[in-house]
């Protein structure tokens, strides 16, 4: 009787990701299933974004790719490459905080903090398509942005404030 012998399942290759992390070059061996969030956290300790609902519904994962808000959880890490990743940690400046930063604190637009660098960052990029949203496109553009703690007035008055001060309404951008 013969026997049958597979051969042993190999790891997959290793890939080389290049991406710009917060304006700085940076070049990483990553797995091609691996997702972006834990590449984030644990190899790059980058740990505003967290991990809530795993499936792309709360946007406490949110990061932005080339400006554009993504799931950090459901986004596989090569899908970075050769592009511009922006976490809640590139934001502030010289000890400063970014407006949007500011106008969170503020207008107190947080409680517990779990969502809210989600938060400013789907508000960085919806400031950068529409520099003066009403409160109706505020709500719908961080409509997948999920908070358990405040309900979402002082969010969208964080995010009209922070339209002001971009906008130059009072107080210089990073003032």
């Amino acid at each position: 009787m013969a026997v049958e012998t597979t051969a042993p399942a190999q790891a997959p290759a290793l890939r080389l990701l290049r991406m710009t992390l917060n304006g700085r070059p940076v070049e990483l061996e990553i797995a091609p299933r691996e997702l972006l969030l834990p590449v984030l956290r644990d190899r790059l300790g980058m740990k505003g974004a967290k991990l809530s609902c795993d499936v792309q519904v709360c946007g406490a994962c949110t990061v932005l790719l080339d400006g554009v808000p993504v799931s950090s959880c459901t986004t596989l890490a090569y899908e970075a490459d050769g592009k511009s990743v922006e976490t809640i940690e590139g934001l502030a400046h010289d000890g400063r905080l970014h407006p949007i930063q500011a106008a969170f604190i503020e207008c107190g637009a947080f409680q517990c903090g779990f969502c809210t660098s989600g938060m400013i960052l789907s508000t960085k990029a919806l400031l950068a398509e529409t520099a003066r949203p009403t409160r109706d496109e505020i709500a719908a553009y961080l409509s997948g942005n999920i908070c358990r703690c405040t309900g979402y007035w002082n969010i969208i008055t964080a995010v009209e404030d922070a339209a002001g001060r971009l906008a130059g309404d009072g107080e210089e951008e990073g003032a």
